[in-house]
């Protein structure tokens, strides 16, 4: 085998120095273009590919940054797949026009975060490790990530305080969707308890009386928390007490909604559901549509998050937009800024909400 091209075979052909030949592969934008492309014309010639073991002992870091997801909208409903266990499948198959098309995976909340995530980190010049914890009560795979990035970016919650803290003592983290609770973190975060006052105020304005139900998140989620505040700031102000209004719970799937809404149907239909996030209102949605019930003329429903499923929905599902991408793009932010500047003052980053009203809570004439 030859020799494998180093930098410093790379700075002597293009005539720069080391420094300038890690700037243009981390940060192409901060050089000038001709002496860019003379390094990439270098590195393209001599077939050069970085070391990132070697560039993280000379620089103290990886050049890698850490997303912890808890998972709970994993799509539960993914059929099992065995791509080595059965290779006789045919490589086609033809069916009738008529059949129902099998519908496509849409982004999820967690999703477009980090579709976020991943496009800052590229821009900043890092990579991004994923670790999702679904099933991982001792938080082994926090920990593991954590071992091998500069930073790391957790939903609030998702991990328990003292494991967050221990972390926190060797790499910065930036918490997603909680506001600050007198800690040290860096936080991005949105007006949950704003949004959803002012969207439960306007189903309150257009719904005819009746018994209202409210599909709550899961009892740790400061999201979910806060999404209740509003509702229940918003009954308040309309003398509505919370004891005439039925309360439930759910696990932010769609699985969950689905139960909640037969439970609601059991009970006799509510007039109107107002749920903490997307996939719970749609599955509330699929159980009232199962049992003959129309929305919105028999009961009108609002989510929370602005996945694309609840704009694909029929009928659209009114919710609360959240900027997904730009919550991963922030995070990512914070941790450069952290790590640039790792004595600075901790900061916590609000992003605006938009309420998007559509059919299901909202009839065109």
């Amino acid at each position: 085998m030859s020799r494998k091209a180093t930098v410093y075979d790379v700075a002597e052909r293009a005539a720069v120095s080391i420094a300038t030949v890690s700037r243009v592969l981390r940060q192409p934008d901060a050089v000038r273009p001709a002496t860019r492309e003379r390094v990439l014309d270098a590195v393209t010639a001599l077939g050069y590919v970085p070391s990132g073991s070697a560039r993280g002992l000379a620089e103290r870091r990886t050049g890698v940054l850490g997303l912890y997801f808890p998972g709970f909208d994993a799509a539960e409903d993914a059929p099992p797949l065995d791509v080595l266990g059965d290779r006789s499948r045919p490589s086609f198959t033809v069916a009738e026009e008529s059949t129902e098309p099998v519908p496509a995976p849409t982004m999820l909340f967690l999703d477009e975060v980090l579709r976020g995530a991943e496009l800052e980190a590229w821009k900043q010049g890092f990579v991004l490790m994923i670790g999702v914890g679904r099933d991982d009560p001792t938080r082994e795979t926090v920990r593991d990530i954590a071992g091998r990035v500069d930073g790391l970016m957790v939903l609030a919650q998702s991990v328990p305080d003292d494991v967050l803290a221990r972390l926190a003592q060797r790499i910065p983290v930036v918490v997603l969707s909680g506001p600050s609770r007198g800690d040290d973190y860096d936080h991005v975060t949105v007006s949950n308890a704003e949004a959803m006052a002012e969207l439960t105020r306007l189903v309150l304005a257009e719904t005819r009386p009746g018994r209202l139900a409210f599909l709550a998140g899961p009892e740790d989620s400061p999201d979910g928390a806060q999404r209740w505040e509003g509702f229940a700031a918003a009954l308040a102000e309309a003398g509505i007490p919370v004891e005439d209004v039925t309360v439930l719970r759910g696990d932010f799937t769609r699985a969950s909604g689905r139960h909640a809404g037969e439970e609601l149907v059991a009970a006799g239909s509510p007039s109107a559901l107002i749920a903490a996030n997307d996939q719970m209102a749609l599955g509330a949605i699929d159980a009232f549509r199962s049992a003959g019930l129309r929305v919105p003329d028999d009961v009108r429903v609002t989510g929370f998050d602005g996945i694309e499923a609840a704009a694909l929905a029929r009928p659209g599902l009114t919710t609360v937009r959240q900027p997904m991408i730009d919550l991963g793009r922030a995070a990512v932010q914070l941790l450069a800024r952290r790590l640039e500047r790792p004595d600075a003052a901790p900061v916590t980053v609000r992003l605006p909400l938009q309420i998007l009203l559509r059919e299901s809570s909202h009839p065109r004439a």
